[in-house]
This record gives C-alpha cells, structure tokens and sequence, in this order.
C-alpha cells in the first residue's frame, strides 16, 4: 500500500470506525469484544485491497456480515454464558428511557440466534430492502421475510418490557378502556 492509500485508508478507519463498529456490536449480540474482533478483521481484509475499493464503507460493511454468517456457519459453536436472569439494572431516577430502550433492546438481540439478529440488523437497522438483505446473506427473499417475522415475535415473547419502554402496550396485559361501569338492572 502507498502512502496516499495509506493515509486514505486511516482517515476512513478514523471517520467510519465508530458507526461500523455500532453495526459489529449489534450483530454479535452486544458482545462488545466480538464486535471488534469482528470490525478489525474486516478492516485487515479491508486494508489489503484499499487501492481497488470504490465505495470503502459498503465494502467493510459487506465483510461484517460475511463474516458473521461464517461464525453461526461454524460447525463448533462458541461458548455461550447463559445466566438465569439478567443482572439488576441500577436504580437511577435520572436515567433516559431511550438509554434503557436500547439497553433492553442489546439483551433481547443477544437473546436471539445469530441468524435472526443478523436479518433483524441488517433489515430495521440498516434498513436494507428485504432483497439486499438476502443477497447478502445468499437465501431467497421469502426465506429473509420468514426469518424477520420469526425473529420478531420471538423478541417479542423474550422481552415483553420493549413494549412498555417503546410506548407499546404489553401484549400480555388487558387492553386499557376508557370506559365507566354501568349497573345493568333487569
């Protein structure tokens, strides 16, 4: 690599880390140490093509996923923690709904298989147009709708409080009337 792509390549890695590593972090589920392993792997195979790179973010973004269809294609998965609850949450008056929303949001992807969090972000996230999403993951269109609907109704039975952070009603509970009680007499 020249050093015009050299600094070419370091001022993209500066600028875009950040939001590519936003994307990483979601698809793995929250794993923050995933997440850059997976980003700094995608930057490495990145680096050694850069001079023949048009769109460079498209580009790394499109190894992102790549590599994370490789790592649930993996014939030995990794090792997960599982707990049976999640940790307590600190009790601060102070803190934004939008903070917990996405909290619950990282614990409930983490709760899906690899497959659906990554049709889930590269579908609501990225907002790809569900033809995209399966060319880049190499299934039908059917197959990316089917899995989308499948993934959200089982975030749904995972988190139920999403809907209550979100504005939603929780689909367990009665529907809320605004009515009053009549006596019926006969």
């Amino acid at each position: 690599m020249d050093a015009e792509a050299q600094d070419s390549f370091r001022e993209f890695v500066e600028h875009r880390s950040s939001a590519l590593l936003k994307t990483a972090v979601l698809l793995s589920g929250g794993d923050r140490h995933t997440a850059e392993d997976l980003l700094q792997n995608a930057l490495i195979k990145a680096a050694g093509r850069w001079h023949r790179i048009d769109e460079p973010e498209a580009y790394v973004r499109r190894i992102l996923y790549r590599q994370q269809i490789s790592r649930w294609r993996l014939k030995w998965p990794r090792r997960e923690l599982s707990v049976a609850e999640p940790p307590e949450r600190r009790a601060d008056t102070d803190a934004s709904s939008a903070t917990d929303l996405r909290l619950v949001m990282r614990g409930a992807l983490a709760r899906l298989t690899a497959r659906q969090r990554t049709v889930l972000v590269l579908r609501y996230f990225e907002d790809l147009p569900e033809a995209d999403v399966a060319r880049i993951l190499g299934c039908s269109v059917g197959t990316v709708r089917s899995t989308a609907h499948r993934s959200l109704a089982r975030l749904r039975t995972l988190a139920p409080e999403l809907a209550a952070l979100s504005g939603g009603e929780d689909p367990r509970q009665p529907p809320a009337h605004d009515y009053t009680p009549v006596e019926v007499r006969p």
